[in-house]
């Protein structure tokens, strides 16, 4: 075969997967209603399983539905055998996946199962299947052509395998409202969970805060700045924050100050702030952009305000680099 021929195999093989994976629409009916209910009215583990590559399947929808809120994980029929069905119990529920359903080695799990009324979930392409015909749901995959060249190897039929288990998990999700605030939760690690990172998860407050009172002297200012270690301070009038000193503020003028004078000439009046829901990602943009190194953070609600804007947390710019924000 030449080099040429490789692509045009490949090309022929993606033709082909796209073209059986549009028959993924035929499994939306009655069936797959009630699938979506049983999980979501679920009050254990949706428990997912299967043999060989419809086991990998499993694995990889298990972790979807853990990585959305539903609690899951995956248990090897075989090694069920030796005691692992004990971590079955009745408040769950079984998603198996057999692409013939004829799988011997799902016998003792459907036996157990039955036997204890634990519900499932079956996925199969066979409608008379050993484990359709033990399923309280019963969801049938359509026949399809394989893509390889002997149309024996499983790839399109594991490939509507997967896409039926995001689907069902995708269905879930919105049903249960998942959003981007939750699946950083579930994500706070990785690129994905990095790039969901709002200004209120990196700010500091309370007490980590610089902040003094806009009667405060040099000394006492410069005192809470470098207890702080922030390279700034934060001037505060009831609550409202009157404006900033930064170290390049003092830097400039201190020369000509004794530490009892006041900070008005020291202190920039109208300082930079983002909102507390500004994702993370653009507060480093800010910051490289006007060229600082710390921004305050206020509400939404007082974001949009022109004065008398609450201090709700600091952010310096070592804070999301440590966050791996770039």
């Amino acid at each position: 075969m030449s080099k040429k021929n490789y692509i045009i195999t490949a090309k022929k093989s993606a033709d082909i997967q796209i073209n059986e994976l549009r028959k993924i629409k035929k499994i939306f009916n009655n069936s797959f209603i009630k699938a979506v209910d049983l999980i979501l009215n679920c009050r254990g583990k949706c428990i997912t399983a299967g043999i060989g590559k419809s086991g990998i399947i499993a694995k990889k929808i298990s972790a979807t539905f853990s990585s959305v809120g539903i609690p899951s994980f995956f248990c090897d029929p075989a090694q069920a055998l030796h005691g692992d069905m004990g971590q079955i119990e009745k408040k769950d529920i079984l998603i198996i996946f057999s692409y013939s359903g004829n799988t011997s080695e799902l016998t003792n799990m459907l036996k157990y199962a039955n036997r204890y009324r634990i519900k499932i979930i079956g996925v199969a392409s066979k409608p008379d299947s050993t484990l359709l015909k033990a399923s309280d749901i019963k969801l049938i995959l359509p026949k399809v052509r394989e893509s390889d060249s002997t149309g024996l190897v499983p790839t399109s039929s594991t490939s509507i395998t997967l896409l039926l288990g995001d689907c069902l998990a995708t269905t879930v999700m919105s049903q249960k409202k998942f959003s981007k605030e939750k699946f950083k939760v579930f994500h706070p690690g990785g690129n994905i969970g990095k790039s969901l990172l709002l200004a209120k998860d990196i700010m500091v407050t309370g007490r980590k805060m610089p902040i003094v009172n806009f009667k405060s002297n040099l000394k006492n200012a410069l005192k809470e700045m470098n207890k702080k270690k922030l390279g700034m301070l934060v001037i505060i009038r009831k609550k409202n924050i009157q404006g900033i000193v930064t170290d390049g503020n003092l830097r400039r003028e201190i020369k000509n100050y004794s530490n009892n004078k006041d900070l008005s000439k020291f202190v920039t009046k109208t300082p930079f702030v983002v909102n507390e829901n500004m994702p993370a990602s653009k507060v480093l943009s800010i910051m490289a952009e006007k060229r600082i190194t710390s921004l305050l953070v206020v509400s939404d609600k007082d974001f949009l305000k022109k004065k008398d804007k609450k201090l709700k947390g600091i952010i310096h710019i070592h804070f999301l680099l440590r966050n791996g924000i770039n």
